[in-house]
């Protein structure tokens, strides 16, 4: 559904995106990571056909961004909030997506039906009649939202959906994206949540200017140190840890009372380690995994491009 290949954005002789190449599926939800000034913004601008690529390829379900005509269909099929929401303060929610929905050519008994089931879904419906200048962020980032979505579009592009809300409005739209995924909708968002990208996204890609990694959150976290297990016991000797080194092929660290062992599969290997170790006398007390977080991920792959 989204594609680029070696896509690239300079402004002047600062590079804002250096040459992207990817592709998200129909029915994926793809999330952007990276620091300030990565590029995420400015890709999806570029995507949403608002900005122009300085070379390279985009195209949104076969059509090309930079084709005036595609340009015009890719905007009828993609829905997209920006980091600010920019909407009619002296409007009602319901006129603000009314208005939206009418450029999109939906009819009346379209736009009454949508509205009314996005603005009961984001919790907004006894709120419709008041002018959004009075909402919260949080509200405002919903009603936002809402408008992305108002004309039922196949692509979504969510620029940090949840940037500076309190935690109870970025779960409600964490809620709701969940809701989008089950709807198979194709969704690429922008994050700094590391803990949202890893709950929503199907794969995950990191960005600074170029694209670093990309991959799903467990084929990230396991690119990093892959999978250990680690077995705590009352005393380690060298009748013990030969006895591991004999049943596995993995990495054998001794670390004081404990054995840190590189596993590929912990289900399978785990057992047959505990039984060895029985084995040769040695008395386990516990046994865990020790699996790399998603920001382990993210901090270790952006600190190397410093």
């Amino acid at each position: 559904m989204i594609d680029a290949i070696n896509l690239t954005k300079k402004f002047g002789d600062l590079t804002g995106v250096d040459s992207l190449t990817f592709h998200v599926s129909e029915g994926e939800v793809f999330g952007f990571l990276g620091p300030n000034g990565a590029g995420k913004t400015t890709t999806v601008r570029m995507l949403c056909c608002l900005i122009s690529k300085t070379s390279g390829e985009a195209k949104i379900a076969g059509y090309d961004t930079t084709n005036d005509a595609d340009s015009l269909k890719i905007r009828r099929i993609i829905g997209f909030m920006p980091e600010n929401v920019g909407l009619y303060s002296e409007l009602s929610a319901y006129q603000n997506l009314d208005f939206y929905a009418k450029l999109y050519d939906r009819t009346e008994q379209q736009r009454k039906e949508s509205i009314e089931r996005l603005l009961r879904l984001l919790g907004l419906w006894e709120k419709k009649d008041v002018a959004v200048g009075t909402f919260s962020k949080g509200m405002k980032q919903k009603v936002a939202i809402a408008r992305a979505l108002v004309h039922d579009p196949e692509i979504l592009f969510l620029d940090e959906p949840t940037a500076n809300l309190d935690p109870e409005a970025a779960k409600t739209v964490r809620d709701f994206i969940t809701e989008l995924k089950k709807e198979k909708k194709t969704i690429f968002l922008n994050t700094h949540n590391l803990d949202e990208a890893q709950k929503l996204c199907d794969r995950i890609g990191i960005l600074k200017t170029h694209l670093l990694r990309i991959g799903t959150p467990e084929e990230l976290k396991e690119s990093l140190w892959g999978s250990k297990t680690v077995i705590q016991l009352e005393e380690v000797d060298d009748r013990i840890v030969s006895a591991v080194r004999q049943h596995t092929s993995g990495k054998v660290v001794v670390e004081d009372h404990r054995l840190v062992i590189d596993v590929k599969n912990a289900g399978k290997e785990n057992p047959g380690l505990v039984q060895a170790i029985v084995a040769a006398g040695g008395r386990v007390q516990f046994v865990q995994g020790l699996n790399p977080t998603l920001e382990d991920v993210y901090l270790k792959t952006v600190r190397e491009t410093l």
